[in-house]
């Protein structure tokens, strides 16, 4: 179409062009709607603010001993124990949860380096060679060539800092799974080794229990023939004996069962582990519950900041919030550079040519005109895993304060409970020493000295499971707190192994 003016106003568009410009003017402004920010799309001020935790400014459990403990540091080294130790850490290089941590690791780094790559540009060397007839009727000729092609994505609207962005969130992430999964294997390894020396707790007990009832049976079956007690007496002296060993032979199954589990978590040797342990036992059975490490006094909020599942869901934050603003930002125009520079020869009919070529170009730019929606519903997509991995992030900050606070429960009440219990273990054991006394003289009959010993097992085994139980609380604390934590000079929090 020619151009043409109002011939009353030359320089005036004619309504043809006046109607073009309306034209181009309205799908611009088409464009830039469709381009428009999707809502809810979080910016780096709400992003911090999001990621930000929300702890109880003091827990609300009470602190065993008034959380006046010294400074915890260096749980596993201070308890003095090496075996479990070494058992730490061969759990931790036969893990395969920790392999499987390390493998995320190494996936997220390379998907960090492409992503980083992305900006900047890309350049590729590549070379060539022909031979044959160029051209109908003409002779055969040799060609050659060599060249570095260069390409470039220029950046304009932060699509790909944006993805660079969310990648280094991930492989963040996935460093802190990695400490996290190295916090469970050492917590599930001390579990089981201090449930093993439970165990030969239970059995010393169970022991103890069956050398009595034996040498009661023994003696009820003495008195029986000599026909100074029933024949029934006789009969029920060996059928407690007889449950007794019952007990016993169950209490030897599980302690087997404990042992086999550190077997499969070590990958050690079973009768080396076996030999190691027996041999290590009056070491472990000193620890208890190494009161000297708590100090749960001052447990801040950056006890929550180290938590390794806190962590990586505040990175996941971070991630979602750069993978919404890269998903809009594909929304905008993309501008792409791309050049070749080389060298080249050819030889025909004798005469060799040789030189030097260059390009410049194509300048490209692409506008996103219609997709059927996909791209703006990637970006709503995005905004909503943003609201989800907020959402989850809170969810972890208030597990982990009530992991924290029944942790503080267990162990303040198995410490007000063990004075009882072991005072009640005490004055049942008395009783029954008294009773096999006046059952010996003929003062007590088979059933009080029964009543009496089964009395005195009983507060015995929940001796036992009631310490089982103050290591398993101390150790939950462990875990909630992520590891473990010392004082810095900033008063943060720092994990350890």
């Amino acid at each position: 179409m020619p151009l043409t003016t109002d011939r009353n106003n030359p320089a005036t568009p004619a309504p043809a062009l006046r109607r073009t410009a309306s034209g181009a003017s309205a799908l611009l402004l088409a464009l830039l709607a469709g381009c428009a920010s999707v809502a809810g799309l979080p910016n780096a001020e709400q992003t911090r603010a999001d990621s930000q935790i929300s702890a109880p400014a003091q827990w609300q459990a009470t602190l065993p001993h008034g959380g006046s403990m010294e400074q915890l540091a260096q749980w596993w080294a201070q308890l003095g124990d090496n075996l479990l130790i070494q058992m730490i850490d061969a759990a931790q290089k036969e893990s395969a949860t920790l392999a499987s941590a390390r493998a995320r690791v190494a996936q997220a780094r390379a998907a960090a380096t492409g992503a980083r790559a992305a900006l900047l540009p890309g350049v590729n060397a590549t070379a060539q060679a022909s031979r044959g007839v160029q051209a109908p009727d003409a002779p055969v000729g040799t060609s050659a060539s060599i060249a570095l092609q260069a390409s470039w994505e220029a950046d304009i609207f932060g699509t790909n800092r944006a993805s660079s962005s969310a990648a280094q969130e991930r492989l963040a992430g996935a460093e802190i799974g990695w400490h996290e999964a190295r916090v469970s294997v050492a917590a599930e390894t001390a579990v089981a080794y201090y449930e093993w020396y439970s165990c030969l707790g239970s059995i010393a007990v169970a022991q103890s229990d069956a050398t009595s009832r034996a040498e009661t049976a023994r003696l009820a079956d003495l008195t029986a023939k000599a026909g100074l007690a029933a024949p029934a007496s006789a009969e029920l002296a060996r059928a407690s004996a007889a449950d007794a060993v019952n007990t016993l032979q169950s209490a030897k199954a599980q302690c087997e069962v404990r042992l086999k589990a550190l077997v499969a978590l070590t990958g050690l040797p079973e009768a080396d582990l076996r030999t190691k342990l027996m041999a290590n036992q009056p070491t472990a059975q000193k620890i208890t519950v190494p009161n000297a490490l708590f100090s749960i006094n001052s447990l801040p909020a950056q006890v929550l900041v180290q938590r390794p599942d806190i962590a990586s869901a505040q990175r996941s934050v971070a991630a979602a919030s750069a993978d919404a603003n890269a998903a809009q930002a594909r929304r905008l125009p993309m501008l792409s550079l791309s050049g070749s520079v080389g060298a080249g020869a050819q030889r025909q009919m004798g005469m060799t040519t040789e030189g030097v070529t260059w390009s410049l170009g194509p300048v490209m730019l692409s506008v996103p005109i219609f997709d059927g929606g996909r791209n703006a519903a990637n970006a709503q997509a995005a905004v909503a895993a943003y609201d989800e991995a907020v959402v989850t992030l809170r969810a972890k900050v208030r597990n982990a304060v009530r992991e924290v606070e029944e942790a503080l429960v267990n162990l303040d009440s198995t410490g007000q409970r063990a004075t009882s219990v072991q005072a009640a273990a005490a004055g049942y054991k008395a009783s029954l020493d008294a009773t096999q006394a006046r059952y010996r003289a003929g003062l007590a009959s088979l059933v009080e000295l029964e009543d009496a010993r089964r009395t005195a097992v009983a507060a015995q085994q929940s001796e036992v499971a009631l310490n089982r139980e103050r290591v398993a609380a101390w150790l939950s604390l462990y875990r909630a707190a992520g590891g473990g934590w010392s004082p810095s000079a900033q008063g943060m929090g720092k994990a350890l192994p």
